[in-house]
């Protein structure tokens, strides 16, 4: 039995949310600051191993995850209490069930200063079965220059939780992460991308277009009334800094407003049937037949019992029954450079599912009458 929904108001959906949008975001301008970022400017992640204590038995296990224990004399160690030594301990009788070892990590905002905070994820290294109601000890953060830059300390936010009994188990969310929000304080200012002084600043767009560079180009040029930018290639634009003043320079850039260009592109996810096209998705003349074949098997063996005195021996006897089914194709001539809104009409006459939908989108691409690129996710 074919239980898939009706795909028409899907479609029908989207084709009428489509026609809604194209007309306003083909008028719309957009700002530099919205399209480009600027070079140098940037964030720096951030990383580091620490210990959470406070736990009510969710730890890790000294079985499976021994670098815990091995993390747990370290720190012991460090703040005087030396146990390496002692003969009435060993590695197995060491149960840190209250304490897990996790990583830590943030994001280091451009131009931070020492004394600014930070928000900090925590996730379980070993096999910690939740975090909650733990405490971070204090870890230091480091970049990827292998220097400090943060230090992590604070209560965990989990936002889920895990209860188990003999026979069950529930588990809400994910209680092996959480977050520390202003969890880190700044140690080192965060490394200087971008000077006052410098001669030129560097837009970098987004998503590289000759088009959108040369019309960026001219907006810039227009609004500073003079030859300030130049486009380096479909992605970088140098813009010169006359004045020694890249803040305010910047600053005028990011409220410069214009059209943008992007290429027709179709991305399609098979794994959960969505399809995306963009306005300037075209097609030349094309003809649709869509059809469906499904081919169902059903094994039912049978079992041949011999009469109590035949002196047979029981035997299996199997039984397959396969049954095919092709669905009548309904024929849709498509005409030349058809819009996005009457592509998804057509298609939806077709009675393509998202499954299908995707498929006649390759067929129309490898005939050479899809005018777009098709990205398969």
């Amino acid at each position: 039995m074919n239980t898939m929904m009706n795909p028409r108001p899907l479609f029908s959906l989207l084709a009428l949310t489509l026609a809604v949008m194209m007309p306003a975001t083909a008028a719309r301008a957009e700002r530099i600051k919205d399209l480009a970022d600027i070079e140098g400017v940037r964030d720096n992640a951030l990383i580091g191993y620490g210990l959470v204590v406070g736990l009510n038995g969710t730890g890790d296990n000294s079985t499976n995850a021994r670098f815990s224990v091995f993390s747990i004399l370290s720190m012991l160690e460090r703040l005087g209490v030396s146990l390496r030594d002692n003969k009435d301990l060993s590695l197995a009788s060491t149960k840190p069930k209250n304490i897990a070892a996790v990583m830590v990590t943030a994001t280091l905002p451009p131009f931070a200063r020492p004394g600014q905070k930070l928000d900090v994820t925590v996730s379980s290294l070993g096999d910690a079965k939740s975090l909650r109601g733990g405490t971070l000890l204090v870890t230091p953060l480091l970049g990827g220059d292998g220097k400090i830059y943060a230090m992590a300390q604070g209560s965990i936010s989990i936002g889920g939780f895990t209860a188990s009994g003999k026979a069950s188990k529930v588990t809400k969310g994910h209680p092996t992460s959480g977050r520390i929000p202003n969890g880190a304080n700044i140690e080192r200012a965060a490394p200087e991308g971008l000077n006052n002084a410098q001669d030129h600043v560097t837009l970098n767009l987004r998503n590289p277009d000759f088009v959108t560079a040369k019309r960026m180009v001219d907006a810039i040029n227009a609004h500073f009334g003079g030859p300030m930018a130049r486009a380096l290639n479909a992605g970088s634009i140098r813009v010169e800094n006359p004045t020694s003043d890249a803040v305010s320079l910047i600053a005028e850039l990011e409220n410069i407003e214009l059209t943008t260009d992007h290429p027709a592109t179709v991305v399609v996810d098979e794994r959960t049937g969505t399809i995306v096209m963009g306005s300037e998705v075209r097609i030349d003349t094309v003809a649709v037949a869509h059809g469906n074949i499904s081919v169902s098997v059903t094994e039912a063996p049978q079992v041949s019992q011999p009469n109590a005195f035949a002196g047979g021996n029981t035997a299996t006897v199997d039984r397959t029954d396969v049954n095919v089914k092709e669905a009548k194709a309904r024929l849709v001539v498509l005409p030349r450079q058809v819009s996005l809104s009457k592509l998804v009409n057509a298609l939806n006459a077709v009675g393509a599912t998202p499954s299908d939908l995707i498929a006649v989108l390759q067929a129309i691409k490898a005939a050479g009458a899809l005018h777009a690129e098709l990205k398969v996710l």
